[in-house]
């Protein structure tokens, strides 16, 4: 299982250990992610997906799952979400 957001796209980061001494060892820095189930309002279903705290807390401040993969480019989205995606914006526009 890959260490990356299925909402967000965040991912690990490389960097260094520095020691007193200054000497540089390489390590990984990993996002801090969460399974979590979130309520998809317009498809009236729950959702699993692995997702960062950072992520959680947009999709929050979005106002809800549906409006953050509204808003949010394909790029950044796993193929489970864009999949989710596709089935909310056929459901929202039904619904227009």
């Amino acid at each position: 299982m890959s260490r990356i957001c299925e909402l967000t796209g965040k991912g690990r980061q490389v960097g260094h250990n520095v020691s007193h001494a200054n000497n540089k060892t390489k390590r990984t820095f990993l996002p801090n992610l969460q399974n979590v189930t979130l309520m998809s309002d317009s498809l009236g279903t729950s959702v699993k997906l692995r997702v960062s705290t950072h992520g959680l807390r947009s999709v929050e401040h979005n106002g809800g799952l549906d409006n953050w993969l509204l808003k949010t480019s394909d790029e950044k989205l796993s193929l489970k979400a864009r999949r989710l995606k596709r089935e909310v914006a056929k459901k929202v526009a039904a619904a227009a």
